[in-house]
């Protein structure tokens, strides 16, 4: 099936090739920092988790996302999913990748990956964290290969893959889940010290997750000769107004405890992160240009016009995906760390390297993606 991949019009190549020459510079920078070390980053000994790890919480959110999909379709026979199914798998695929990418660009030399499997230690979040991650893109992977060669064949797929299927269901859940537990388990973090990060992590991953898939649905439909109907992306929009509003119920939730309470630990980093502290606002804007943007798509969504204008709905599941990347990604890792246990202030913004790294690795992202959904399509149309 790979070789439907290495067949499309001049756009599709060229889009190819930009992809490849953003991972080329991703690639030598990152061969820089092997070189230099992560002095060349803009962290440091008070902020030791940065740009990196704020897109892998993000994208961990992304891949568990899939499961709102998979679950309708499978569980409830909810038949309007079928043509997006195998997509959001495929998404899913890609975000795992591009997450185990960042933790490994994170933690300085590669094989320190190794690690964690050949000296385990059980009592770790970070080594369950490995475990799940790796076991979700082994599950989505081995799905979407099954599903999509049982329906080139025109045949249906073998029954060993439903009972693989229903597990990678409650593992969605888990690799969110134990990613939250690696921030709330730090018991000096009050920022992220909360039995309720699990589940804004979650709520907010449902509302990112099927925003950016309605965007790759609305590229394919343009581009392409796929139209998933209107009655699914309609759904998806639905499930993206409900996540999004329980992650702002939860936010609430956090901002209510941290100052009716009046503990000055738990003030501090909202206050940090949304007026600033002694002339330190460098994430100010950024806060509450996401906040602005979650509740301009809330008020968007709510509207059954918008969900059913797809230009109007593409730039609400914009606005939505860039607030949580805002939101859950530096605002969630930044925040902790500023101000640090000793009451002080230490400014911290990725260096150029960090970005192109990162836009690397998203290059990446999207050209597994363009591939898998090549073949997906290609395999529709040869069906059809």
């Amino acid at each position: 099936m790979f070789e439907k991949a290495l067949v499309g019009s001049r756009r599709y190549w060229a889009w190819i090739l930009f992809l490849c020459v953003v991972v080329l510079i991703g690639g030598l920078c990152y061969l820089w920092q092997l070189r230099d070390g992560m002095g060349i980053t803009g962290m440091s000994r008070d902020v030791t988790w940065g740009f990196y790890i704020a897109q892998f919480t993000f994208l961990v959110g992304v891949a568990a996302s899939a499961v709102m999909v998979v679950l309708p379709y499978y569980l409830h026979n909810y038949k309007a999913f079928g043509k997006m199914t195998v997509l959001g798998e495929f998404l899913a695929v890609a975000a795992c990748s591009m997450c185990l990418l960042f933790v490994m660009v994170d933690i300085g030399t590669p094989y320190r990956a190794l690690n964690m499997f050949l000296h385990p230690t059980p009592t770790s979040i970070l080594f369950w964290d490995a475990v799940v991650l790796n076991g979700y893109l082994l599950l989505n992977a081995t799905i979407t290969r099954v599903s999509l060669v049982a329906e080139r064949k025109g045949e249906h797929p073998p029954k060993w893959i439903k009972p693989v299927i229903y597990l990678s269901i409650p593992w969605a859940v888990s690799i969110h889940t134990v990613t939250a537990f690696l921030y709330c388990g730090l018991g000096a973090r009050p920022f992220w010290f909360t039995a309720i990060l699990a589940p804004r992590f979650l709520a907010s991953a449902f509302a990112s997750g099927p925003s950016f898939l309605i965007l790759l649905l609305m590229v394919a439909r343009k581009y392409t000769k796929f139209e998933p109907g209107h009655e699914p992306i309609a759904k998806l929009a639905q499930i993206v107004l409900y996540g999004m509003l329980i992650n702002l119920f939860f936010v609430a939730l956090e901002f209510f405890t941290s100052f009716y309470s009046g503990v000055p630990e738990d003030k501090v980093h909202f206050e940090y992160l949304f007026v600033g502290i002694d002339g330190h606002n460098e994430l100010v804007p950024w806060m509450w240009t996401s906040v602005s943007m979650a509740v301009v798509a809330v008020g968007m969504l709510f509207s059954p016009k918008v969900r059913n204008d797809y230009k109007l709905l593409t730039i609400a599941c914009v606005l939505v995906f860039a607030s949580i990347w805002i939101d859950k990604g530096m605002g969630m890792v930044v925040g902790g760390f500023t101000p640090t246990v000793f009451g002080t202030i230490t400014h911290y913004m990725p260096t150029l390297p960090e970005v192109l790294i990162s836009l690397g690795i998203y290059a990446i992202g999207f050209l597994m993606i363009t591939v898998f959904y090549k073949i997906a399509l290609a395999v529709r149309d040869e069906v059809g």
